[in-house]
């Protein structure tokens, strides 16, 4: 797997000329109109790219973008890869990996997710603080030891100081958050009522079927991750489950996550 991981960040060196971003940005449904905001050097479709699964869901590009926002070097994913897709979590994870040896030193992470939390709102966003993981961890099988320890400490795995760099920069800009904890379970199904009674009593405020995968790896690298989730439905009311909609209340809030997210990225 190491080997796979370095063959692919060489080859995305060489066809990047050597371009170096120092944020990772994972763009999840409906948000990865924020990814043609950056002002982009090289664009590259997924399935061009070596050892790179292929985005099947609707709403994700399936490409990466090199380029700058607010004078930052960043490299955003327009769309990720999910365990429901069928892949393995060694591929749902690979890009994350190749993006810390292409050099980030921050992970930004979004996602649409139902909520949980009866104080929460379609079309709210929420500062994840921490996850509950009810997938396989991505973690299971031999150790990269040169990537990091067999077994990583979860503690603060959303980077505190990032959290209060958010909440300064949305009260600045009169951004309304709420902050919670996200459950990541795998879909494709999304989930029973009962389910979200489950995930309310165990501590879960909003559900939702990636980032936690990715957080996981990238925590195992050392690297501080920021999440944000967009609320895109109530799961505990009898609203029924449609990705069509999702799609839709994440392009609504995307305006609110992008201005978030720009300047978040200008503060580091």
């Amino acid at each position: 797997m190491l080997k796979e991981i370095k063959k692919t960040a060489a080859w995305i060196q060489e066809a990047t000329k050597e371009f170096k971003p120092q944020v990772g940005i994972i763009l999840g449904t409906g948000l990865g109109d924020f990814g043609d905001k950056i002002e982009a050097e090289h664009i590259i479709d997924y399935k061009d790219i070596p050892g790179f699964p292929v985005s099947t869901v609707e709403g994700h590009k399936g490409r990466m973008i090199f380029g700058t926002i607010e004078g930052k070097k960043v490299v955003a994913m327009q769309g990720r890869f999910h365990y429901y897709e069928g892949y393995p979590m060694t591929q749902v994870t690979f890009p994350v990996r190749v993006m810390k040896l292409l050099g980030i030193e921050y992970l930004f992470v979004s996602n649409a997710s139902g909520g949980i939390n009866t104080s929460f709102r379609t079309g709210d966003l929420m500062i994840i603080t921490d996850h509950i993981n009810l997938m396989p961890n991505p973690l299971i099988g031999p150790n990269i030891a040169e990537l990091g320890p067999r077994f990583p400490d979860m503690h603060n795995c959303y980077d505190k100081d990032l959290i209060q760099k958010a909440t300064a920069i949305a009260e600045q800009e009169g951004i309304k958050l709420q902050y919670g904890v996200y459950v990541g379970g795998t879909g494709p199904t999304f989930e029973t009522q009962a389910e979200y009674r489950y995930f309310k009593a165990i501590g879960g405020d909003t559900a939702g079927m990636s980032t936690v995968p990715e957080v996981i790896v990238a925590r195992h690298m050392g690297i501080p991750c920021f999440g944000v989730s967009v609320i895109t439905n109530c799961g505990l009311s009898d609203e029924i489950g449609d990705h069509e909609d999702v799609q839709r209340q994440g392009k609504k809030a995307a305006v609110r996550m992008e201005k978030l997210f720009k300047e978040m990225i200008k503060a580091i």
